[in-house]
């Protein structure tokens, strides 16, 4: 405890919250923070003693977890405002330029997409142009796109233009209170160990904003800046040709698609994509096409929660006889799909099963051009470990190589700038949240590019009289069936997700995991928040130990595998569950029912929802 006084401004009168490390806090917010709303709402704060609100703003900060940095925004250290991207930004340029000699020739690349708040004066455009200005007064140049983009080509404006790194503000499908701030690394994957650690240690060091930091108008007229809008939106769609392997039969195809952009930057770009791969253009959703920051059409913008925020887009697709709906997230970085079954129902495809589909799809293509054996021996496939091993199955029969990374396409994209150092090539990878990276010009998921493939994988199946749906049953039936399941509990508060874990980790009392949930044996358990794999001869994890999160998998006698996990971008704990059958196994309804069984004792019996007043997602 301590007396020092908090000096305001004339208005208000001197307070001392008999807290010193508030009172410092306090100060150097009202000192330093020029955006007058985000001001205004520390004083109100301070003026109606909310000193618990006060300390949850001001006594901590953002650290990047498998999106960068993401939070609500709002007046505080530990939000995102104008203040926290200016000293993140301070913090990235003092390390850049310590690790980059030439960083004044290869300057940054800087994207936004379409979130805003009016009661903070908070805009993912305001919060990129303060991003470029802190570079610029540094004479960094800047590659500032004049207008939002998806989330994919900042990475790949990264690798274009060799610019040392990226910066994207974005919350992608996060709901609308937040924002973020997504970095890039010079081989355009997120960055992961030891920069993002050296970033924030930077950014400590670097807290009080210079007086150019401010000044957004900067970019308007520095000679330092560029904007890459037209010659990245160019490159993009040529090179997206690559993986457009159907032209000409795309541009006779009777199926008609459906493309909702959630409110969000996706429509312009899918549309040119539809373009560069011969297809008439897809039909948009007219009340979901153009940005809108409160995405007022839907309940929550994410479109991996299936039919009951597609309402819009299902709709319009019986109205124009489309049978394929494609719904990219309001910065286009995943992709939902769902297709019309034949008594008129929907099918909202999981992320799993588009991977399973997407994954034979590339490899089908592929080898329309690579005929001998030798060559599938280089060619590898990736997924997160919470994501379905299913392609595991199709690389054991198939003959390709298949890896699995940690949570996060930060892992997927530094796990392919290895593999392409050998000399190998990476045909798809993905994780189960519905990312998609088809071929590898973008190194993380790309929700544009994944749109069209699957427009032309369906226009091709229906050549061949097959359905989506139809595709998936027969890769099932080759490869065997991988029935999963994924959901999540809401959880505010922390020490009560810590306790959760804490309890798996000593189960009844002693220092054990259990050995069985809801009756069904456990084999092996990896833990790979402590470095533990029961499976390993020397008990220890091959995947990275990550101690700042929590995730551990149990391994069942009967084939299903579950994992719990913390979310690294919002206030959930996940629950993934599958049961991988071999080839030829037809018995599916039951393997359903005993997948539920497993998954609804984990949530009981591990996560105990109730005791620890867990927010079920609603169905």
């Amino acid at each position: 405890m301590g007396d020092h006084m908090v000096d305001l401004n004339a208005n208000l009168p001197c307070h001392s919250t008999g807290d010193s490390q508030l009172d410092k806090a306090i100060y150097q917010w009202i000192t330093w923070d020029k955006n007058p709303r985000t001001r205004a709402q520390i004083e109100a704060l301070l003026k109606d003693g909310r000193l618990e609100e006060l300390q949850r703003r001001l006594c901590s900060r953002m650290s990047f977890g498998t999106a960068g940095l993401r939070a609500a925004m709002g007046a505080g250290f530990a939000l995102i405002n104008d203040l926290t991207v200016i000293q993140s930004t301070q913090g990235m340029y003092r390390y850049l330029a310590k690790y980059f000699p030439d960083l004044d020739s290869r300057g940054l690349v800087v994207g936004y997409d379409t979130r805003g708040q009016e009661a903070s004066s908070c805009s993912s455009e305001r919060l990129a142009k303060l991003t470029a200005a802190v570079m610029l007064c540094k004479d960094i140049p800047v590659y500032l796109f004049s207008t939002y983009v998806p989330t994919p080509f900042v990475p790949y404006a990264v690798k274009k233009l060799n610019a040392a790194a990226g910066v994207m503000i974005t919350a992608s499908h996060n709901p609308k209170e937040d924002n973020g701030y997504k970095v890039y690394w010079e081989n355009g994957a997120q960055i992961s160990s030891p920069h993002d650690k050296e970033i924030l240690k930077c950014i400590e060091e670097s807290v009080e904003p210079w007086s150019e930091s401010w000044n957004e108008n900067l970019p308007d007229h520095s000679p330092l800046r560029r904007d890459p809008l037209e010659d990245i939106c160019r490159c993009y769609m040529e090179e997206l040709k690559s993986i457009c392997f159907h032209r000409e039969l795309n541009s006779k195809t009777p199926l008609k698609f459906v493309h909702t952009a959630f409110h969000g930057v996706g429509h312009d770009y899918v549309q040119q994509a539809f373009r560069a791969f011969g297809f008439p253009p897809p039909i948009p959703v007219p009340e979901q096409k153009d940005p809108d920051p409160e995405f007022s059409t839907v309940s929550c913008p994410n479109p991996e929660e299936g039919e009951s925020v597609l309402e819009l887009s299902l709709r319009l697709a019986e109205k124009e006889g489309a049978t394929v709906v494609l719904a990219t997230d309001p910065d286009a970085d995943r992709l939902a799909v769902a297709e019309q079954c034949d008594n008129s129902r929907w099918r909202v495809f999981t992320g799993n099963e588009l991977a399973a589909l997407l994954g034979c799809w590339m490899l089908f293509n592929w080898r329309e051009t690579h005929t001998d054996p030798a060559d599938t021996q280089r060619v590898y496939m990736l997924a997160t470990t919470v994501s379905s091993k299913i392609l595991r199955a199709i690389a054991q029969m198939e003959g390709f190589q298949f890896e699995e990374t940690l949570p996060g396409f930060k892992w997927i994209g530094n796990k392919i700038q290895e593999l392409e150092k050998k000399g190998k090539a990476v045909l798809f990878a993905f994780e189960e949240s519905i990312g998609f990276m088809c071929g590898s010009m973008v190194r993380d998921k790309d929700g544009v590019s994944a749109a069209v493939v699957v427009a032309e994988m369906a226009a091709y199946l229906n050549l061949k009289n097959l359905t989506l749906s139809q595709q998936l049953a027969n890769i099932f039936e080759t490869y065997g069936s991988h029935i999963s399941t994924t959901s999540y509990v809401i959880c505010h508060d922390p020490p009560t997700v810590k306790r959760i874990f804490t309890r798996l980790r000593n189960w009844e009392g002693e220092p054990q995991y259990p050995k069985s949930c809801g009756g069904y044996s456990i084999s092996n358990i990896r833990d790979v928040t402590t470095g533990y794999d029961s499976s390993q001869p020397n008990l220890k994890c091959v995947l990275p130990i990550t101690k700042n999160s929590q995730m551990v998998t149990f391994s069942f006698q009967n084939g299903i595998v579950a994992t719990l996990r913390t979310s690294g971008t919002e206030p959930k704990i996940k629950y993934y569950t599958e049961f991988c059958a071999p080839p030829g196994k037809r018995d599916v309804s039951s393997m359903e029912e005993e997948l539920c069984k497993v998954t609804d004792a984990l949530v009981e019996e591990f996560l105990e929802p109730h005791k620890n007043n867990l927010i079920k997602r609603s169905s």
